[in-house]
């Protein structure tokens, strides 16, 4: 194996032919977001970290690059050889941001998935991926055996003091036991070009199969170079702490891609997100930049914490669905911070649309990320004027190369350098952007297109109101109409019959919901999004009377 030169100033370089002609430029991305730092100025601060127990270690970008360097000897030595993958299921700890960093460094391929999937789920993803090495930590222990039995899969890698799980045809390792296995072994750091592959990404599989998005390590660069220079203006002093976790692409680039890009720390809580522990880390550890998602913004105001809380933060950021007006202006009057609302996908790995500090818009999802494109088509793909809604499509450098072995699909997605998004939105004249919902929960009521966006935003102006989904509902003679789902604030005494008045202020005739339903709770997908599928599931059910 070439080894790859790791100077200061031969993070990238020409990659040499057979023939002694310079080919592409190498690029290692764990080199460009650790080691450069580390030969830099290895006591800088990367990682702070919050345990289950609720304790607090630190590492810095020289003991970061060591521990990288150590567990890429362990994967090598168990036998992992470049482009295989690594399945990695755990909770956001500096282990799981060494295991993806070390399986770049050797060329293979690191999948972090999601912590909130059965046992079920992972055997899927363990053999559609034909994972080599599976990686959990001890509150997700319960998943491990179900990847037994799989062939290629040979070894699982646990981060516990306690007991090892049983993992038919694997052997099992305790985490600090896999990496003394490299002990002595020479590592040579693979030599990667941009377009390389580095890793994939599993999007959330809400309406069908889980499709493995397929990234390059230049990916990460065009990231880092593009929303977090361009939009947040990324500075070394910079804390980032980012709710959403590691295993969605939105988690990734706010947790390693943007801290590391600009040699900045990150926080990591290994805990699942609670107000409460949110407020300590806003109290404690004092993050400037803080990212999350409409669903848990809500749950921050209603969990009533002081309005000094983000005295720390510079700009709020949320992603992962359109953030509502109403919501946006009382967040941003009671805790006096910014708020950057974007749009991003698993497909493009981060946000190509985005408020900008300074101007920001309630109710709108920004403008164009620099070194991204986008166009809206009519469904027979003709481009639309300005102010007219039509699907949203993007191009730019981060895109995925395509879904792991799902040929079909991806040539309906990404279609040349354009990738179809599947959101319906408009362009205002002024180049902002707003977001009229997913293309395939726009409904068409009395042969008139309701958009669900439009009808949450009015039901979310309520005082009681803390979560809304509108879908779409057959009424006896088969014709769609809008409905609400809703969960309300615990003390309200509010109606769904008050809430369809309420409606019927604020909303033209046709676009008012037919029904409110209030529920408990609304389901949520692996990365926190409302789960629409599901609750219209719940709302038929509830209609026929056929819920328990």
């Amino acid at each position: 194996m070439t080894t790859l030169d790791v100077s200061a100033d031969a993070v990238t370089g020409p990659v040499p032919s057979a023939a002694g002609a310079a080919g592409p430029e190498l690029f290692n991305a764990a080199e460009w977001l650790v080691t450069r730092h580390a030969r830099a100025e290895a006591g800088r601060l990367a990682i702070t970290a919050i345990d289950l127990d609720g304790s607090v270690r630190t590492l810095t970008y020289g003991e970061l690059d060591a521990a990288v360097s150590a567990l890429a000897a362990a994967f090598l030595a168990s036998g992992v050889r470049p482009e295989e993958r690594l399945l990695l299921c755990m909770g956001d700890t500096p282990e799981l941001l060494t295991a993806f960093l070390a399986g770049l460094r050797i060329g293979a391929v690191p999948v972090p998935v999601s912590t909130m999937l059965t046992p079920k789920d992972v055997a899927v993803l363990a053999r559609d991926s034909r994972a080599r090495l599976f990686a959990t930590s001890s509150e997700f222990l319960a998943l491990a055996p179900a990847v037994g039995g799989l062939p290629g899969l040979a070894d699982v890698v646990v981060l516990t003091d306690g007991d090892l799980p049983e993992v038919r045809g694997a052997r099992v390792h305790r985490w600090t036991d896999f990496v003394a296995t490299g002990q002595g072994r020479e590592v040579h750091t693979y030599p990667t070009v941009a377009d390389s592959p580095a890793f994939w990404l599993y999007t959330s599989g809400t309406t069908g199969t889980p499709k493995g998005a397929m990234h390059r390590h230049g990916s990460l660069r065009d990231t880092y170079e593009t929303y977090a220079c361009d939009v947040l203006a990324m500075r070394p002093d910079d804390v980032t702490f980012s709710v959403a976790k590691f295993f969605f692409a939105y988690g990734l680039g706010n947790t390693l891609t943007f801290p590391f890009g600009a040699g900045a720390s990150t926080v990591l809580d290994r805990n699942r997100p609670s107000p409460a522990g949110t407020l300590r880390v806003l109290t404690e550890l004092r993050p400037t930049l803080f990212f999350g998602g409409p669903t848990y913004f809500a749950a921050l105001m209603a969990a009533q914490l002081p309005p000094d809380a983000f005295a720390s933060v510079r700009a709020c950021v949320s992603a992962g669905e359109a953030f509502p007006a109403a919501l946006f202006t009382r967040f941003t009057d009671r805790f006096g911070v910014e708020m950057l609302d974007g749009i991003g996908s698993t497909e493009m790995l981060h946000i190509f649309i985005s408020n900008r500090p300074g101007r920001a818009r309630a109710g709108s999802t920004g403008e164009l990320v620099a070194g991204y494109d986008a166009r809206i088509e009519d469904d027979d793909g003709r481009p639309v004027p300005d102010g007219t809604p039509g699907n949203l499509y993007v191009r730019g450098s981060s895109a995925a190369t395509g879904y792991w072995q799902r040929a079909e699909v991806s040539r309906r997605v990404f279609q040349g350098p354009w990738v179809r998004t599947g959101d319906t939105y408009v362009r205002g004249a002024d180049g902002y952007f707003a977001s009229l919902g997913r293309t395939d929960d726009i409904i068409k009521a009395g042969g008139i297109w309701v958009s669900p966006t439009e009808v949450e935003t009015r039901l979310r102006e309520h005082v009681d109101v803390s979560s809304v989904v509108v879908v779409s509902i057959p009424d006896a003679d088969g014709l769609d109409k809008p409905v609400a789902c809703v969960v309300l604030d615990p003390a309200s005494t509010t109606t769904g019959a008050d809430l369809v008045a309420f409606c019927r202020e604020g909303l033209a005739a046709f676009k008012r919901p037919r029904h409110v339903l209030v529920f408990d709770e609304l389901p949520m997908t692996a990365t926190g999004k409302l789960q629409r599928f599901r609750v219209r599931e719940l709302a038929v059910a509830r209609l026929t009377g056929a819920d328990a």
